[in-house]
C-alpha cells in the first residue's frame, strides 16, 4: 500500500493544478462524482467544466451529458447543485449547464457513461482441450496437473490465434 500513497502523492499536484486548470478547485468533484451526486446520475452525466464570474463567487458547473437524458437531468439540476454544493462546503456553484453530445462524441475524448459489458469467454475449442490434456496425462498430482493443463491450453490457444491472424 506504500507504494501507492508515494505515487499519490507524486501526482497529486499536477492532478490538482490539472483540475484547477478547467475550474475545480476541489478535485474531489471529479474523482468521486459518482459518491457526490449518485450513481443514477453519474451513468448519465460528468462534470467538464467549472466557470467562475468575476466576482468569484456563483460558478457555473458544466455537465456534459448524452441528447436523451438532457431532459431527466435538467429536472434534477437543483438537486445536483445543492449535492456539488455540499461537497464545497458552500455555495460555490450558483448555475448548471448542459451540454449535449452524442454517447461516442468527440468532446472531452469519448463521452461513454457507461463501461462496456465485458466479453463472453468463447469456449475452449475441443481440439486444443485434447491436446492440453494429452500433455500432461502422465502428471500424478492433480493439484499440478490442473495448473499444467491450464497453461497449456493458453498456450496453445494463443498459438492457435498467432496462427490465424497470419493465415487473414
Amino acid at each position: 500500500m506504500r507504494g501507492f500513497e508515494a505515487a499519490g502523492r507524486l501526482l497529486s499536484n499536477r492532478i490538482r493544478s490539472a483540475g484547477e486548470s478547467r475550474g475545480f478547485a476541489v478535485s474531489r468533484l471529479l474523482t468521486h462524482w459518482a459518491e457526490v451526486v449518485g450513481e443514477d446520475t453519474a451513468a448519465q452525466c460528468r462534470p467538464v467544466k467549472i466557470g467562475y464570474s468575476k466576482g468569484g463567487l456563483g460558478a457555473t458547473l458544466t455537465l456534459l451529458t448524452t441528447g436523451a437524458a438532457a431532459p431527466m437531468l435538467q429536472m434534477q439540476l437543483p438537486q445536483i447543485r445543492e449535492k456539488v454544493n455540499a461537497c464545497y462546503g458552500y455555495n460555490a456553484i450558483s448555475r448548471i449547464s448542459l451540454t449535449q453530445t452524442a454517447p461516442t462524441g468527440f468532446a472531452e475524448g469519448q463521452a461513454q457513461f457507461t463501461p462496456k459489458p465485458k466479453a463472453e469467454p468463447r469456449a475452449p475449442d475441443p481440439r486444443i482441450e485434447a491436446k492440453a490434456q494429452e500433455q500432461v496425462a502422465d502428471c500424478a498430482d492433480e493439484g499440478l496437473k490442473s495448473a499444467l493443463e491450464q497453461l497449456a491450453r493458453n498456450v496453445l490457444s494463443r498459438s492457435a490465434e498467432r496462427a490465424g491472424h497470419k493465415k487473414g
